[in-house]
């Protein structure tokens, strides 16, 4: 069973973990910057090394029943590596299949446009990817992973990383009203992930003659991704457009690049594995409500971070953010002059562009925005789960004040995320991945400049923790308290001066490697 945070001593993270590229610890191998994937194309590790870390203030227990009990008692623990990374198979030893019956069952039914059954070559590419991916084939399947991740109140975290071929997986799921949606993205989302990388994979090698080549020069037509098997959801065009968007405005279409393909098959595949994990998730919620009626109210941000070879893609929903720490332009010296990027929208009412997306979608609903909260529920515009304010029947499994007065027009919370993408450059740092607690306190600058100086006089030290000592010296002197005073008030009644908060920072760097973990930093 998971350890809950209120079990933990008073003041200890919850989470800590660490991973050094090229340290004093394992084996270090001498091996060249360039890295040869399945798909054949070259690629480059980009990070040295990453800290991650997170502190509780919400006092909140795991359910255990979501998914007959095997998301909390057998899934979450093969992933959970709270104080190190450890190596552990790609794939969870149960299948997604087992789990997820129903839903993915129907679901697999949807992958074709038509009604005619898949061919078999197909369902068996289908139901081979789900359950026991090989290491050889698909964007990121290898045979094992190094994992690290835990939960802090209603936060998950989750780093996964095979720094022999060149990719690292990372993601902060922000859970509110309770903890059921975050645990369920962390049992499920990396998985469902990988499955759409293997359709991706299965594409390109059967319908390279319909333009989807991923070694050619020749941009993809939209069509191509969003036909047939590979388009489970139901607004595709709207999809491709979108991933379209953010790619024509990068430089990498600009500049004619042959890798445009991949990265665009790379947002698609993100984005419906989002989707497919949102169905699976509301199916459950489905399954359980008549005895659990809360878990409509539940719900997460997400933030997935992926860095592939220079790469660095980014999903995200809600508030948490990923800024980049950049070296600005005209600066010489890589020690000063850093500036920050923010990576993510923040997805809130307080997003002038939010509030007109809503208001476009909902032009007969006056009340759209109650008390600076959507339908007076939630500041969050995008969300993964929230049922009752995506569809009626969601809504009206709530009683009394809890339930949604008016809901005219649902959803009214997006699941649809923003996507981007960024080439990582000599002029690049370190990336800083968050929940909204940690920018409660810093802004994006302040954090960047915290954990740069503590870099320059700490190059060994552990800058996640130390970004939480500073938030929490903050916090303390805000509310009139030393820190030693904050950090004895337990979880739930700690709300009332800080939010659940989890970072994760990536050292970004291409120069030495090993493949060995380090134990917490």
């Amino acid at each position: 069973m998971l350890q809950e945070a209120s079990t933990k001593p008073e003041g200890e993270l919850e989470v800590s973990f660490g991973y050094k590229c090229n340290g004093n610890i394992g084996e270090i191998h001498d091996v060249s910057d360039k890295l040869e994937i399945q798909s054949g194309l070259q690629r480059v590790s980009s990070f040295s090394c990453l800290s991650g870390a997170a502190l509780s203030a919400n006092a909140t227990l795991a359910n255990t029943n979501i998914c007959n009990g095997l998301i909390g008692e057998e899934i979450l623990p093969t992933w959970d590596s709270p104080n190190s990374f450890r190596k552990v198979p790609s794939s969870p030893t149960l299948s997604r299949l087992d789990i997820l019956s129903t839903s993915l069952q129907s679901s697999l039914s949807n992958l074709s446009c038509s009604p005619s059954t898949p061919t078999s070559d197909y369902d068996s590419y289908l139901l081979k990817s789900m359950s026991s991916p090989s290491g050889g084939e698909g964007f990121l399947n290898v045979k094992e992973v190094q994992v690290a991740g835990g939960a802090a109140g209603e936060d998950r975290v989750q780093a996964v990383c095979s720094e022999e071929n060149g990719w690292l997986f990372c993601a902060i799921y922000d859970g509110f009203n309770g903890r059921d949606a975050a645990d369920f993205l962390a049992g499920t989302l990396y998985e469902t992930i990988v499955f759409y990388f293997n359709l991706l994979d299965w594409e390109a090698k059967n319908e390279t003659s319909d333009g989807l080549d991923m070694h050619g020069s020749h941009l993809l037509d939209d069509s191509n991704i969003t036909q047939g098997r590979f388009s489970p959801m139901g607004n595709n065009s709207k999809i491709s457009s979108d991933i379209h968007n953010v790619l024509e405005n990068h430089s990498y279409a600009k500049a004619g690049m042959k890798n445009y393909p991949l990265r665009h098959g790379v947002f698609d595949s993100l984005q419906r594995a989002l989707s497919q994990t949102e169905n699976d998730f509301l199916h459950m919620v489905e399954q359980e409500m008549e005895d659990r009626p809360d878990l409509v109210s539940v719900g997460s941000c997400v933030l997935v971070v992926l860095l592939h070879g220079k790469d660095l893609y980014t999903l995200n929903l809600g508030d948490s953010r990923a800024v980049l720490a950049t070296l600005d332009e005209g600066s010489m010296r890589r020690n000063r002059g850093l500036k920050a990027v923010q990576l993510t929208e923040s997805h809130t009412v307080d997003n002038e562009l939010e509030r007109a997306q809503l208001q476009h979608d909902h032009p007969d609903d006056p009340t759209i925005i109650v008390g600076g909260k959507v339908k007076g529920k939630l500041k969050v515009t995008r969300a993964f789960g929230v049922g009752y304010l995506k569809t009626k029947k969601f809504n009206d499994a709530l009683m009394g004040i809890l339930r949604v007065r008016n809901l005219i027009s649902p959803p009214y919370i997006s699941t649809q995320p923003a996507l981007s993408i960024h080439r990582i450059s000599k002029s690049d740092c370190f990336v800083i991945v968050g929940s909204d607690g940690l920018f409660d306190f810093f802004g994006n600058e302040e954090a960047v400049n915290l954990v740069h100086s503590y870099i320059l006089s700490n190059p060994t030290g552990d800058p996640a923790k130390f970004l939480l000592e500073q938030l929490l010296l903050k916090a303390a002197n805000c509310a009139g308290f030393s820190k030693e005073e904050l950090i004895t008030i337990p979880a739930g009644r700690r709300r009332k001066y800080h939010d659940d908060v989890t970072v994760i920072i990536i050292i970004l760097g291409t120069n030495q490697r090993t493949t060995r973990a380090s134990t917490s930093m």
